[in-house]
């Protein structure tokens, strides 16, 4: 058994990679990364290996991840990018994570 909160995040985005989840060049991967004071929501191009575009929260909380959320989607749409492929990076799909994908979605990110 896996006892650790970063042992049980990395085998969880270890599982999700396996299933060959990454960006292309029509819908890019958009990556969801936390740390202890920000979170990070980034467009990659796989086959490019490029960044996009990213959007930082100053504080670690909900509504700061709505609107980084939106702010993002408003950044995919005006480079012209409608559909993203989600890349949660092990993390479960609760509270800050589940916050910023339902609010890139509600400002017209499809995934």
């Amino acid at each position: 058994m896996i006892k650790g909160k970063k042992e049980r995040i990395k085998m969880r985005h270890r599982r999700i990679l396996r299933k060959m989840l990454s960006g292309k060049k029509d819908n890019p991967r958009l990556l969801v990364r936390k740390s202890l004071k920000h979170i990070y929501a980034v467009l990659i191009d796989d086959q490019k290996g490029q960044v996009i575009t990213s959007v930082v929260t100053n504080p670690k909380t909900i509504p700061a991840a709505k609107d980084a959320g939106r702010l993002l989607a408003e950044k995919a749409l005006k480079a012209g990018y409608k559909e993203v492929v989600f890349d949660r990076g092990g993390y479960l799909y609760h509270g800050k994570v589940k916050a910023l994908a339902e609010a890139a979605r509600a400002a017209g990110l499809k995934f």
